[in-house]
C-alpha cells in the first residue's frame, strides 16, 4: 500500500501569529467603493474546522477574510499600481489582470497602472505598458497572458529600485510558487528599506498544488479540457483488440488534474500520479488482467509520476531551477509495447499529451469567475495596504493568507482520503501497483 504523503500543518499544530497579514500602516482614508458590505480585518475563516475525539482543535487558527475594506491605506488619486505574470501559462491567467485593472479604475480611481512585459525580467528591464481599460476589455476572451512570462531569478535590489523609480504604490505578483517566493524575497526587501510598496500574490498553477489553499484558478479548465482527450483515447481503445489508451496530464509533483480528470471520465482504468508508487511490470500485469474481461484499457499518467523509473535525474533544471522532467508518458507506451510483444500478445497503443493545449486555452465559465474575483479581492487587499500575501480561497472563502507560508510546501494528493478511495471504486483498480 502506497504510504500517504506527509501531512500539511493544521490549525492544531500552526502558529497563529505566522497567520497575521502585514500591513504598510494606519488606514485613514475613506475607501470610494460603494460596497454592499465592508469587511473588517476581525473577520476570519478557521484554518482547520475538523474536530476528531483523538485530535481535538483547540488552537483555532483563523486566516483573514478577503474583501472590501473601509478605511485605505493609499490615497487612491496618487497611487501607481502594476502588475506582472511570470512563469507557465494557465487558462484565466488574462481573466485577473483585467479585474485588477477593472477594479482599481473603476471602483477606487486609481490614475496609472503598468504592466511589466515578461515576467520579473520586465520590472528589472523596466519594460512596461499602460494598463487601461480599454486595453484589457477584451483579453479575458483569449487564453495566454497578454503581458507575457518568463522564468528565472533576477537581482531583487535592483528590481525594488525600478518600483521606486517608477513611483509604485502597490505590485501584484501572478504566478506559482517560485513566483511568490521571489516575491517574498520583493516585499522582505521593501520592508527593510521602510518603503510604502504593497505586494501582494495571486496564485497561478494549473497543478492545484499551493499549499493550504484549496483551489487555485485554471484547475478546473484543464479537468475539463481533459475530457476530450480521454474521451478520443477511450474510442481509439475499445475499437481494437486490446487497444491501449495514454493520456498524459500536467502535474509535476502533485497529481490533482490526472485524478480529477480521471473521475469526471469516468472511463479511466488505470491512474498513475506522483504520489503513488508503481512498477512497470505491475503495470503490465494489471493491463493483461484487464483484456481479459475487456479487451481495452485507459490509462492517465501525470507528468511527474514514475521518474524514478526514467532516470530523470540527469536531466538537470530549468531557467526557474525546477528539475526537468522525463517524458513518463512516452517511456510507458515504449515499456508497455515492449513487454506486451515479448509476451506475444498482440495490441495498439495510442497516446495523446494534451498539455500545451489546455494550458494555453481561455477558461471555462467556473474558472472565469473564480479569477474575476481573485483579482478584486487582490485589488481590495492591495489599497487597504496588506503586503506579503496571497488572495486564495480556503473552505469556500477567499481570504489573505502570508506568501511565505503559502510557499513553505506544496500541496499533495491525499492518496488515503476521499477522492483517491472514489476513483479506485469507480475504477477497480487495484490499492497498490508495486
Amino acid at each position: 500500500m502506497t504510504p500517504p504523503p506527509a501531512p500539511l500543518p493544521t490549525a492544531a499544530s500552526a502558529d497563529a501569529g505566522a497567520w497575521r497579514i502585514e500591513n504598510l500602516g494606519p488606514c485613514t482614508v475613506p475607501s470610494p467603493v460603494p460596497a454592499t458590505m465592508f469587511v473588517p480585518d476581525d473577520d476570519a475563516v478557521l484554518l482547520d474546522p475538523s474536530v476528531s475525539p483523538s485530535s481535538p482543535n483547540s488552537s483555532h487558527v483563523a486566516v483573514e477574510k478577503a474583501g472590501p475594506r473601509k478605511n485605505l491605506f493609499f490615497k487612491p488619486a496618487e497611487a501607481v499600481a502594476a502588475v506582472v505574470t511570470c512563469g507557465g501559462l494557465c487558462p484565466a491567467l488574462n481573466d485577473v489582470v483585467r479585474a485588477i485593472v477593472n477594479t482599481l479604475t473603476f471602483r477606487y480611481g486609481v490614475p496609472r497602472i503598468l504592466g511589466f512585459r515578461y515576467g520579473f525580467e520586465g520590472i528589472f528591464s523596466k519594460n512596461t505598458v499602460e494598463l487601461t481599460p480599454s486595453y484589457v476589455r477584451d483579453i479575458h476572451r483569449f487564453g495566454g497572458t497578454i503581458l507575457g512570462t518568463s522564468r528565472g531569478p533576477q537581482p531583487i535590489g535592483a528590481l525594488v529600485d525600478n518600483l521606486v523609480e517608477l513611483g509604485v504604490s502597490v505590485l501584484f505578483t501572478i504566478g506559482g510558487d517560485g513566483t511568490q517566493r521571489g516575491a517574498v524575497a520583493i516585499a522582505n526587501e521593501i520592508r527593510s528599506r521602510n518603503l510604502p510598496i504593497s505586494v501582494v500574490g495571486v496564485p497561478k498553477t494549473i497543478d492545484n498544488d499551493i499549499a493550504y489553499v484549496e483551489r487555485t484558478f485554471g484547475f478546473e479548465t484543464a479537468v475539463q479540457l481533459a475530457q476530450d482527450a480521454i474521451q478520443a483515447v477511450h474510442e481509439e481503445a475499445r475499437s481494437a483488440r486490446n487497444g491501449i489508451g495514454i493520456v498524459k496530464l500536467m502535474g509535476r509533483e502533485s497529481g490533482f488534474i490526472a485524478l480529477h480528470a480521471a473521475l469526471a471520465s469516468g472511463d479511466v482504468n488505470l491512474l498513475l500520479l506522483p504520489e503513488t508508487k508503481f512498477t512497470f511490470d505491475a503495470v503490465v500485469n494489471a493491463v493483461v488482467e484487464r483484456f481479459k474481461t475487456r479487451a481495452h484499457c485507459v490509462i492517465v499518467v501525470s507528468e511527474g509520476a514514475g521518474q524514478e523509473l526514467c532516470q530523470a535525474a540527469s536531466l538537470g533544471t530549468d531557467a526557474s531551477g525546477n528539475k526537468k522532467f522525463a517524458d513518463i508518458g512516452v517511456h510507458l507506451k515504449d515499456i508497455l509495447g515492449a513487454r506486451l510483444s515479448a509476451l506475444k500478445i498482440e495490441h495498439t497503443i495510442k497516446y495523446i499529451d494534451p498539455s500545451y493545449t489546455i494550458r494555453s486555452a481561455p477558461p471555462v465559465a467556473s474558472d472565469a469567475i473564480f479569477a474575476l474575483q481573485l483579482g478584486q479581492m487582490a485589488a481590495h487587499a492591495a489599497m487597504a495596504g496588506k503586503t506579503a500575501m496571497i488572495v486564495g480561497m480556503i473552505h469556500g472563502y477567499i481570504v489573505h493568507a502570508p506568501m511565505a507560508r503559502a510557499v513553505e510546501s506544496r500541496k499533495k494528493v491525499d492518496t488515503r482520503g476521499q477522492d483517491f478511495q472514489s476513483f479506485l471504486d469507480a475504477s477497480g483498480m487495484a490499492l497498490s501497483l508495486e
